[in-house]
């Protein structure tokens, strides 16, 4: 039972993380531990994630089309490719312990704040792709849907700098892009655990309202500002993230 002078703890958290979130991905950095720090059992916490964090990425997906950062026309392939590796993730999780993937995804993370950091102009602008629309769809969407569906941190990370060194998008193009797909793969997962039972409504909707007024604000000011404004933020949640998951794992 969820007690009242916690609800504005919970807000306030779904706000932070949907503002973040929404800019450079990491959300779950913040919202993880507070769902765990209620008494959630883990796969209780990744359920009730799944159901607040859909709500950040919906709103902010909708911004990001609506302002014609991406096209719906040319996420609809990807989306579907999410969709399905992310139910993949979610029902592989509620079997399995997703142990090893704790001292792995920090090893992964610090690598791509290192390659961020080494590339001062990397997403500065549209490039030429490095791989064809087609397999990119495919192996992105069905890999980073299967690992949002079955961990998640990161994952925002993972599908922007995809999308800046395979597609040769701008790092502003790519947050529009990721924030849909991040929302394919919340959506998908949040129905299998929905199926199985591990969502608690009550924190997970008083979270997901403070997701959708983050959200809103965060990508407004990306579509406003661009990307020298989201770099730094971007590599600071890395960096945040990565740290995190290393003190958690090791």
């Amino acid at each position: 039972m969820t007690a009242h002078w916690q609800l504005p703890l919970l807000f306030t958290t779904g706000l932070a993380a949907g503002f973040v979130d929404s800019i450079a991905g990491g959300g779950g950095l913040i919202t993880l531990p507070v769902l765990l720090s209620l008494g959630l059992g883990p796969r209780e916490a990744l359920g009730t994630n799944k159901l607040q964090a859909t709500f950040g990425s919906a709103s902010a997906a909708v911004h990001y089309t609506a302002a014609k950062t991406v096209s719906v026309r040319e996420c609809v392939r990807g989306f579907c490719f999410t969709l399905v590796g992310a139910a993949a993730g979610a029902i592989t999780v509620q079997r399995v312990d997703p142990a090893f993937l704790r001292k792995a995804i920090p090893i992964l993370l610090a690598a791509v704040a290192g390659y961020v950091l080494l590339k001062p102009k990397l997403g500065a602008q549209d490039v030429h792709p490095k791989m064809r629309r087609a397999p990119f769809e495919m192996i992105f969407g069905l890999g980073l849907g299967f690992y949002d569906g079955f961990f998640g941190p990161g994952t925002g990370t993972f599908w922007a700098v995809a999308c800046v060194m395979g597609l040769g998008y701008n790092l502003t193009r790519a947050t529009g892009y990721t924030k849909v797909m991040n929302f394919a793969s919340n959506l998908s997962s949040l129905v299998l655990f929905l199926t199985g039972g591990r969502v608690d409504f009550i924190i997970g909707m008083v979270m997901g309202i403070g997701q959708l007024l983050g959200a809103r604000i965060g990508s407004r000011m990306v579509i406003a500002r661009g990307t020298r404004f989201i770099r730094p933020i971007f590599l600071a949640v890395v960096l945040g993230l990565t740290l995190k998951l290393l003190y958690d794992a090791w």
